[in-house]
Formats: C-alpha cells, structure tokens, sequence
C-alpha cells in the first residue's frame, strides 16, 4: 500500500467531484473454478483498491459523502477461517492503513444504503456482484459523474503510480528476454509461457493478463498451445506483469524462432517498427491519440506500397479503410492498474469524448483510445502487420479496395502470420517518455541475441 495520506486525497477529490449522496465502491470475492473452495487467483477490483489499498476479499467501501463518513465493510475471519489462512492482518488495521476510520459487519451494507439517497456505483463485470447489487436494492444504469469523476483521476498517473508501472514494466522485460532466450526450434509454446509467468511471479507479481505466445501471430490474441516451434517461423511474444501494488506492464516483440528472420520476414518487420517509431514521436500533450494511430498507419501503407501489396495514395487507402486488411486493431490503449486500463468502466468514458465518438468501422472500431493525450497519460503504442487468411480470401471475392490493394500479390502472403511491437509511455508536458528499460527491438539486435 502506499501511505494512507495518499488514498485519504484520492477519496476526499472524489467526494468533491460528487458533491452528495453515497459512493458505493464493493471489492471483489473469491470465486470458485470448479467448486467454492478450490478458487480462482484472486485479484482486487482495480477501482476499490485505487480508493484503500487492499487486497482482501469480500470488502465493500461506503462513502457518506451527506454525513462525511467512510465505512469499511467486511467480516473478520473466525478460528475455523484461520485453522486454514494462518492468522491475518485484521479489517480494522487495514482499514487504518488506508485511512477509514469506521468498520462494519458485510450483513450491514444495505441498513448504510437505507432511505432514498442517491447511490453512486460503478458498472459491474462480474456476476457476484450483480448479485450482490440486487440483494441491497440497487437497480438501474451506474452513475455517469461516478465514472466521469473516476476517470478524470486514474486517468493522470502520479509520480508513485508511475514508479509502480515501470517495476511491472522492468519485470515484463525480463518475461520478453526469457522468451528470447528459450524459445528455440522443438520447444512447445506451452513451455516458453510457462517460464514467462515462472519470471512474473519469482518477482513478486502476477501476471497483468494471459500472455499471448504464439507462431500463428495473425491470429490477434492467441495464446500458447503445444505447437512445437520451428526454424523458419516468427514467435510473437505479447506479455506483461502485474506487481506487487497491481500495476501492469504490456510489451510486445516478434522474433525469429531460429537465428535470423528471412529476407521477407524481415522487410515486413522494419515497416511495423518504422510506423511504431513514427508513431512515438508524434506523441504530444494535445495530439488525438486517433490521429497518432491513423498517422501509423499510413506509414505501414507506404512499407506494404514498396513490398507491392498496396497502391495508390497512403492517406487516401487509410481515410477509405483498405489498410485494415494487415491492421485490424487500434494503436493502443491507456494503462495503469489495468491493462487495459479502466475498461469496465465503458470505452466511451476512457478513450472517448462527448465531441470524439468512437468509430463503428471496421479496424477504426476497435482504436480504445481517441481522445487528446494529456501529461500523466500512460499509453501503449502497438502497431502491427497480420495476414489472416479467411480475410484475405473474402476481401478478394469481394474485390474489395481493389484500387488500393494488389490481391494477386497478397494471396503469397495467406502463411505468412503477423508481426506487432509495444512499448509502454508516459505523457509530458513536453513529448513523452519510453516507461521502464529499453528492450531490444532493431533487426541487427535481435538476430544478436538468437
């Protein structure tokens, strides 16, 4: 936890944003793989420990904004709980760590959310707590200043938060230089994620989400399989840790299975790191994060103009959308005590605004972030190259952009796979700054270290 005068800030803004009425932040509980006590990894909701700290399960946060009192709920464990958890830090003590002065028993929540108050509360992912919502009256859509206001304040990283993203981005280059190092030729997929989250947890983490370990790299979120790697394919190597306070790295890199990419491996390669290269640079206070990507993908237009697979104008094949048959996906997206940072809160929220609605076209619809960068931002940029063959041979049908795309020329291309890199950043006020190690990225350094 970071010191309590940190959370006692961040929950005293909220209050001032909201104005009146009742904040309703509830923690995760512990959830059940295939039965009750045989649980799943458990992981805090990113939002209440934003606002306290801790990671226990079954807590619920009450902020009386009317009454100003903060009331911590949960129930501390019996002797039987014990016999099986060894003591535990009591709910009152942590309570204290982050600043609440009242505790509570779990069964007194819906007496606090008594009367005919407004309820603030947030959207819900997991079905407990729809649940849960339902058993203390509450129905109908979340609050919107809740979510606007919540935004507004995860969004702009403090230097402590940003100190915690670079230990899980450091940790994240040790899971990628592990995959270099033992992903060879007979080796499964299986094996080399195993290791990558060996490194995550040996630091003290977790992982931030299920790596993406893959020789089928076309395929956008593929996980590892007991494919056997062979000479002659790419491994792309899409990973991240979560450390000890919860903060998330993302890095991706692509890399040869063998020593050395082939010829055309490696042309079509140096066009995804040249569009992530520019797209780095055009990192500004201001700029819209949507522009930064469409700026990127023209820069893979004109690699994929040189190679013959497009044609005509690079502006004009992206304004039109032809590009999005090699770059389906956005970007990047925002980062912090999510991945994806603050997701479930809706996308409309995050990377969009009131002026700045996201896109329904294809490729453009799944850019999470649009908005204008602002310093404190934390951002990923992703660019990548992917030949999916059921695309491609239903674009071709179609003839589809036909004046932007050499089809004849792209049909070689069906095995080819997909290529990404991801390097994570900090929005200045004066550009933006590479967050944690610099990790190994040209042709020359990777063939270096095969």
């Amino acid at each position: 936890m970071f010191a309590k005068e940190v959370y006692e800030e961040r929950r005293n803004k909220l209050k001032s944003e909201i104005g009146e009425g009742i904040i309703l932040l509830p923690g995760n509980g512990e959830s059940g793989m295939n039965f009750r006590d045989n649980t799943y990894h458990f992981r805090q909701d990113s939002c209440f420990l934003y606002f306290t700290g801790i990671s226990r399960p079954d807590l619920c946060l009450i902020i009386d904004i009317d009454n100003d009192q903060e009331i911590l709920f949960g129930d501390e464990l019996t002797v039987d709980d014990i016999v099986w958890t060894g003591a535990l830090e009591t709910i009152e003590a942590q309570a204290e760590k982050a600043g609440i002065a009242f505790t509570r028993k779990k069964t007194e929540v819906i007496n606090a959310l008594a009367g005919n108050r407004k309820v603030h509360f947030l959207p819900v992912y997991r079905a407990e707590t729809s649940l849960k919502l339902m058993d203390w009256g509450l129905t109908g859509e979340a609050s919107v200043p809740l979510i606007k206001a919540i935004v507004a304040q995860r969004s702009i990283k403090s230097e402590q938060e940003i100190q915690e993203i670079e230990k899980a981005i450091t940790i994240s280059t040790l899971m990628q230089l592990k995959a270099q190092e033992i992903a060879r030729p007979g080796v499964t997929e299986n094996a080399v994620a195993a290791q990558l989250q060996a490194v995550a947890i040996a630091n003290g983490g977790q992982l931030s989400f299920p790596s993406i370990l893959t020789v089928n790299g076309e395929i956008l979120h593929n996980h590892a399989s007991n494919t056997v790697l062979k000479d002659g394919q790419m491994v792309l190597c899409d990973c991240g840790a979560e450390n000890e306070l919860f903060y998330a790295g993302d890095l991706t890199r692509t890399f040869p299975v063998g020593k050395s990419f082939s010829s055309l491996q490696q042309d079509v390669y140096n066009i995804v790191l040249n569009a992530q290269l520019k797209a780095i640079e055009a990192l500004q206070p201001g700029v819209l994060y949507k522009d930064v990507h469409l700026l990127a993908s023209a820069h893979l237009v004109r690699g994929l103009i040189d190679l013959g697979l497009m044609k005509g104008d690079p502006e004009q094949a992206v304004a039109e959308g032809a590009h999005t048959l090699f770059f389906q996906c956005g970007l990047g997206h925002m980062m912090g005590l999510d991945v994806h940072d603050m997701e479930n809160l809706g996308e409309e929220y995050i990377g969009y605004t009131a002026e700045l609605k996201k896109s329904k076209e294809f490729g453009l619809k799944s850019l999470r972030l649009g908005k204008a960068l602002e310093p404190g931002f934390v951002v990923t940029v992703e660019p990548g190259l992917y030949f999916i063959p059921v695309l491609i041979d239903s674009w071709a049908a179609e003839n589809k952009h036909a004046q932007f795309i050499n089809y004849e020329k792209v049909k070689q291309f069906r095995d080819f796979g997909g290529i990404r890199i991801e390097d994570d950043f900090l929005i200045t006020t004066m550009g933006s700054r590479l967050l944690g190690p610099p990790l190994i990225k040209t042709v020359e350094d990777l063939h270096a270290n095969r």
